[in-house]
């Protein structure tokens, strides 16, 4: 049986609840979720098919979310960010460097984190991207107002956070995203001019929050799928 290890972590007054998805030849991911009803136990089915190719992976509920409770105007994108890297400080198994993995909302606060640590690889999922008007406005109405602005996201700084990393970059959108444009994903690829290397997988059929469990219907698109992000995390290798 696949080894999986519950671990703690204080923040801020909380806990964070994580867990460790024990790697047989790698132990580098730290997985963030989105937001919404995301939580880390959400995203086993990929973590699961990680780690039958030796490939280990930690992830956390934020707060608001999950094991961890909480309600979401307790926390903010900024603050996810700063809960990631308290995983980090506390995940001593994560060696660096890292690869990061970014679904919706988490895929923002993969690419800030690569301004902090060592990260050779990012593998973004149907990402999400900010205006950095509302990086510290905590979660509710006034974050609201300010994200759905008509492309709010469109001065983000993603675009140049991406210009400058150098590692392997995959993008994974779902053709019929209702949440994230089209537009997102292709620009963060472009923005990844330095990038080892750079692709944008667009998952047919697919859609924000059906996009694995499409994969899934049919195993060997599935497979498939994680190939590419195992070859993305390896460097190659799948």
């Amino acid at each position: 049986m696949s080894a999986i290890i519950d671990f703690d972590v204080p923040f801020d007054g909380k806990v964070l609840k994580a867990d460790h998805y024990m790697g047989r030849d790698s132990n580098r991911i730290l997985y963030l979720h989105g937001a919404g009803t995301s939580t880390r136990r959400g995203h086993h089915m990929v973590r699961d098919a990680l780690q039958r190719r030796g490939l280990g992976s930690v992830c956390f509920d934020a707060i608001g979310h999950g094991e961890t409770g909480g309600t979401f105007a307790e926390s903010s994108v900024a603050s996810r960010t700063r809960q990631a890297q308290a995983v980090l400080a506390a995940a001593s198994v994560l060696t660096e460097p890292l690869v990061v993995f970014g679904a919706s909302m988490g895929a923002y606060n993969a690419i800030r984190l690569t301004e902090q640590h060592r990260v050779d690889a990012l593998v973004l999922i149907v990402p999400g991207v900010f205006t950095p008007l509302a990086y510290e406005v905590p979660f509710g109405p006034e974050f609201s107002t300010i994200i759905r602005r008509e492309r709010s996201w469109a001065d983000s700084d993603a675009w140049d956070i991406l210009a400058r990393f150098e590692g392997r970059l995959l993008v994974i959108h779902a053709e019929h995203d209702a949440v994230i444009p089209r537009e997102i994903p292709e620009r963060l690829v472009e923005s990844a001019r330095k990038a080892q290397s750079r692709q944008l997988h667009i998952v047919r059929g697919a859609e924000h929050n059906r996009l694995w469990t499409l994969l899934a219907e049919t195993p060997a698109s599935f497979e498939a799928a994680v190939d590419m992000v195992a070859a993305t995390v390896n460097g190659g290798r799948q």
